[in-house]
């Protein structure tokens, strides 16, 4: 249990601190389309913002998704899991989390694939006229994934140690 512990004490501090500091990630995110709005009401358009826009809201979303989960932020049904006890909740996460687990395990493997192919074939490129490089964000969407799969990880963690010590572990921080 000690073990578990430290586990979560160390993956909820590391997407803790991360996830405050990419939430900063929204004004860099409304520089880029400011940017783009007033180059195209007063000067040549830009060719880099639309992507560019597109490629730091997916570093947004996916380094920003696991501190979502710990703070409870994700979307449930809350129609029936709402009104269980924290114990019945705590068995409910710890059965359905297999399915998130096989599902960002297929995520992080399609993602590295991708990242590898993009290395292999001397650079991917985008199709766009800008044509940036597109293995940073695939890195990025990789790293992503593989912190939300310890998050989750972690939140299993809490709703094994909430089973076995009926006492609440969710704020280990």
């Amino acid at each position: 249990m000690r073990a578990l512990r430290a586990y979560v004490a160390v993956i909820d501090r590391f997407n803790h601190v991360l996830g405050r500091i990419v939430m900063f990630g929204i004004f860099v995110l409304m520089g880029i389309l400011l940017w783009s709005s007033v180059s195209k009401a007063f000067f040549v358009p830009s060719l880099w913002t639309l992507e560019m826009a597109q490629f730091v809201m997916v570093a947004y979303y996916v380094l920003g998704g696991p501190y979502a989960m710990q703070m409870g932020s994700n979307v449930r049904m809350d129609l029936i899991y709402g009104e269980l006890s924290p114990r019945r909740k705590a068995w409910w996460d710890a059965v359905t989390v297999i399915f998130l687990l096989v599902y960002l395990g297929m995520l992080l493997w399609g993602g590295i694939e991708s990242t590898l192919y993009s290395f292999q074939y001397g650079g991917e490129r985008s199709s766009s006229a800008w044509r940036p490089y597109l293995w940073p964000i695939k890195v990025t969407m990789c790293i992503g994934i593989f912190l939300m799969l310890l998050q989750t990880l972690s939140e299993l963690a809490k709703d094994i140690l909430m089973l076995a010590e009926g006492r609440e572990t969710r704020d280990v921080l």
